[in-house]
């Protein structure tokens, strides 16, 4: 991923010396085992003097690689220069998906971790701005028009419970991602036992691959990309509203700006919302590699190396991206603008149009036909909305409409707070 979208701590954990610190890592783990269960005649006094010279260098891999065309033999033969005597106990009995699969499975669990934490920083955030406005008075929209009363916390509250399940969804799909495999060229385990395997997978705090063929089954990745892909449509969700209500006919929120930030090179007065942009760019970036991450899945036989390249580069820039994104998320949801002013001016910008429906609920009670009230009371609300009238006015004004309701129950219809009665028992069931 470009510097631009990258942050040091993720960066690190996809950076080519962390590849090949967590492929070292597994080696070491295996061979350790092996010495422990006495399956290689090294005692564990040379396994602590192999541990000690196990050392790398990345360039020296990459001129190593130029003549093996394969980047783990390099590894081994760069870890074999630097260990002597011992060093062909490194990788006996594996193949190199076994190490290579069981690394990235590591890799991914401490990404993964990071991805929790910015989800619950960003959740933290969201939460407290759903309680600050939990009872601001807001239009609410449908199809971008004006609809009925509810309020600004809702909007939150709701980015809130999505967020929820994204973090529930995040949790299932480390533990699915949470297995490893030791178990040879197709998996048949001829070179090394389960047991070995049961005894490397609990060392690292993982689980052995109930059946691996070479390699541990792509679909696991394909439902973290699908996880991944998610959150990023939610988060795109949350940008998507905040550059409508930022709009200059809207004007109810606005995503932060700096004291010396600059809106535009010709236009000096423009406020724009380039963080909401710039989110939901990126969205699209994780969507699509959600494809490709399904495409792993199938792969000829017990193995091919087809999907190798694809998840070079969209593993590193995929949780590099969300850890980004999040990060960003979290600076704008904390220093949004609200303005309560214009939120209440526009919950009655239309005259009083948001109580069409209880009034016309309203004339069914006394008795009328659906069909009948909604034309009595889609006459005057049309005149409202065409020549900018008090549309309680005009009801109130309406002979027809007279005949049956009485001005207690035409006021009641207007009347904000029926509207907002329930709010508190939404926020009930979040424990807020």
């Amino acid at each position: 991923m470009i510097e631009r979208y990258s942050l040091p701590r993720m960066s690190e954990i996809w950076s080519q010396e962390a590849r090949f610190q967590y492929l070292l890592d597994i080696e070491l783990a295996v061979l350790e085992v092996l010495v422990d269960e006495k399956k290689v005649p090294v005692s564990k006094n040379q396994f602590q003097t192999i541990k000690r010279k196990a050392r790398f260098d990345v360039k020296r891999i990459k001129q190593i690689e130029k003549q093996t065309n394969h980047d783990l033999i390099a590894f081994l033969k760069n870890l074999e220069e630097n260990i002597g005597p011992g060093s062909e106990y490194i990788h006996k009995g594996l193949t190199s998906s076994d190490v290579l699969d069981t690394a990235l499975a590591l890799q991914i669990k401490d990404g993964i971790e990071i991805i929790e934490e910015d989800i619950t920083n960003y959740l933290e955030v969201v939460k407290e701005k759903a309680k600050k406005y939990k009872n601001i008075a807001a239009i609410g929209r449908s199809h971008g028009i004006h609809a009925e009363p509810m309020t600004l916390g809702l909007k939150f509250l709701s980015f809130y419970s999505e967020g929820l399940r994204n973090q529930e969804r995040l949790k299932r799909a480390k533990a699915e991602l949470s297995f490893i495999a030791i178990s040879g060229a197709v998996g048949t385990y001829a070179s090394m036992s389960p047991q070995i395997e049961a005894k490397v997978a609990k060392k690292l705090e993982m689980k052995p691959e109930p059946i691996s063929t070479q390699v541990i089954p792509r679909d696991r990745l394909a439902n973290l990309f699908s996880t991944v892909a998610l959150i990023a449509a939610s988060l795109e969700r949350v940008t998507t509203e905040i550059r409508h209500l930022q709009r200059t006919e809207v004007n109810e929120i606005q995503e932060p700006f700096g004291k010396n930030q600059k809106g535009s090179s010709a236009m000096p007065h423009k406020r724009n919302p380039i963080l909401c942009e710039r989110i939901s760019g990126l969205a699209r970036i994780l969507r699509g590699y959600l494809i490709p991450a399904l495409e792993n899945i199938t792969l000829w036989h017990e193995r091919d190396i087809s999907h190798s390249s694809v998840e070079r580069i969209i593993l590193p820039d995929a949780f590099i991206l969300l850890n980004y994104m999040l990060s960003v998320m979290i600076k704008i949801v904390k220093g949004l603008n609200v303005n309560e002013d214009a939120v209440g001016n526009n919950l009655w910008l239309k005259k009083g149009l948001f109580a069409s429906g209880k009034l016309m609920g309203i004339l069914i009670d006394k008795g009328l036909s659906r069909s009948v009230a909604y034309d009595l009371i889609q006459t005057p609300a049309l005149k409202s909305y065409r020549e900018k009238l008090d549309f309680k006015k005009l009801i109130a004004e309406d002979k027809n409409i007279k005949k049956y309701l009485t001005s207690q129950e035409i006021n009641s219809a207007f009347d904000i707070d029926s509207y907002l009665k329930n709010v508190v028992s939404i926020y009930k069931r979040f424990k807020l």
